[in-house]
C-alpha cells in the first residue's frame, strides 16, 4: 500500500509508431500502473533524453517495453511503497526506470532511485542515473577496471563519455578520448580528460600509443558498433578490454585475429536496459557508496547543455541525432513547480 493513494493517470509523449521524431506525439490522461510495495510515484521534473530512446523510436513500439520512451527522471516523491526503506513523499529524487520517463509522473524502483541534495539541482540530476549504470557497470563490471589503468572513450563528449571522463579521472584513471571537431576535443579537455583525438583529422591509434608511451590503454569504451574494429583492437594494451555500448548499424564486427590472441585482448558488450532488476540494484548500491558522494561534493557534475519542453521531445531527439550536441539534452516535464515548492518550504 502506498503512503497516499496515487493519481491513475498522466501525461507525456508516446511512441505512435516506427520512425523519426515525428512518432512522438503528446498525450494526455494517459493510464499510469499502480506502483507495487517496492516503489517510488514520482512527479517528474525533467527526463534525461537516450540515444536508447532514440533507437526505440526508430523500432516502434513493442510488447516488451512501455510505449513511453525514457529511462532516467529527476522530481518529487508523490508516495513510497510499503516495503520502501530510506524515502519518503517530499523528497527530490532521481532514478532509473525501465521506460515511462517522458511523462508528468512516473513509477520507480526504490532500489533504482538516488537523493538529490545541493549543489546537485533536479535538471542536473536527470541526467545522472543512465550515465552513472552504463559507466559504473562497464568499466568496473565487464572490464574489471584495475588502480590505476588507463581508458580510451569514444564519443568523450556524449553523455557517457563526459561522465565518465569527470567519475574515472576523479578515481584515478587516466582517460584519453576521441571527439568528432576540435570544440568538443576542447570541451573533453576542459572536462579532465588526458588527451582528446578528433578522429576525422587525427589517427586515434596513433595518438593513443604516442600519449602511453607505445604502451596502449587497458579499456576501450565504443559507442559506435563496428566503425573502429581494427584499430581498437591495435590501441589496446597487453590483455586490454574492449567494451561496446552499441551495435551500430549493425555491420560485421571484423578484427584481426591473430593481434587479438597476441594481446590476450577480450572483447565483450553490453545493454543496460535487460540487466537483471537484482544485478541493478547492486550497480546503485556500489554508485551510492562511491559516485554519489562525489556529485553532491561538486566534484562530478552531470552536463546539461540543452533543455526542451516535454512536448518538444520531437525536436530534442531531432538535435542528438544530429550528432551535433554535446554532453546531455533533458525535458523539462512539469513536475519543477511542486519540487520547488517543496524546497523552499522544507
Amino acid at each position: 500500500m502506498m503512503s497516499e493513494i496515487p493519481a491513475s493517470t498522466c501525461d507525456g509523449i508516446v511512441i505512435a509508431g516506427a520512425g523519426g521524431p515525428e512518432v512522438l506525439q503528446w498525450t494526455e490522461d494517459m493510464p499510469l500502473a499502480e506502483p507495487g510495495p517496492d516503489d517510488l510515484l514520482i512527479d517528474v521534473a525533467f527526463a534525461g533524453v537516450n540515444r536508447h530512446d532514440c533507437n526505440q523510436r526508430r523500432r516502434g513500439p513493442t510488447p516488451a517495453h512501455s510505449d513511453v520512451p525514457g529511462l532516467e527522471i529527476s522530481g518529487i516523491v508523490k508516495a513510497a511503497g510499503a516495503r520502501v526503506r530510506g524515502f519518503a513523499a517530499g523528497d527530490l529524487v532521481c532514478a532509473l526506470v525501465d521506460g515511462g520517463g517522458y511523462a508528468t509522473r512516473a513509477t520507480a524502483p526504490a532500489a533504482l532511485a538516488f537523493k538529490v541534495e545541493t549543489p546537485l539541482d533536479l535538471k542536473s540530476a536527470a541526467a545522472l542515473p543512465e550515465a552513472l549504470f552504463t559507466v559504473w557497470h562497464n568499466f568496473f563490471g565487464l572490464a574489471a577496471l584495475g588502480p590505476g589503468e588507463s581508458v580510451l572513450i569514444h564519443g568523450g563528449t556524449s553523455g557517457v563519455g563526459s561522465l565518465a571522463i569527470q567519475l574515472l579521472g576523479a578515481l584515478g584513471h587516466p582517460v584519453h578520448v576521441t571527439c568528432g571537431s576540435d570544440e568538443k576535443c576542447a570541451a573533453a579537455m576542459d572536462l579532465g580528460a588526458r588527451c582528446a583525438i578528433n578522429y576525422r583529422t587525427q589517427d586515434f591509434v596513433h595518438e593513443v600509443k604516442r600519449a602511453t608511451q607505445g604502451a596502449g590503454v587497458d579499456v576501450i569504451l565504443d559507442m559506435a558498433g563496428s566503425a573502429h574494429c581494427a584499430g581498437n583492437v591495435e590501441a589496446l594494451a597487453w590483455r586490454g578490454r574492449l567494451v561496446h555500448l552499441s551495435p551500430g548499424d549493425g555491420a560485421e564486427f571484423r578484427a584481426p585475429l591473430r593481434s587479438i590472441m597476441a594481446k590476450e585482448a577480450r572483447i565483450t558488450g553490453s545493454l543496460l536496459r535487460p540487466l537483471p532488476m537484482a544485478h541493478k540494484s547492486l550497480i546503485a548500491q556500489q554508485l551510492r557508496r562511491v559516485a554519489m558522494p562525489l556529485v553532491h561534493s561538486g566534484k562530478i557534475r552531470a552536463w546539461v547543455q540543452e533543455t526542451f519542453a516535454l512536448k518538444a521531445a520531437s525536436q530534442a531527439h531531432a538535435r542528438l541525432e544530429s550528432g551535433r550536441s554535446m554532453g546531455k539534452i533533458v525535458l523539462e516535464a512539469g513536475g519543477m513547480a511542486a519540487a520547488m515548492h517543496h524546497s523552499n518550504t522544507a
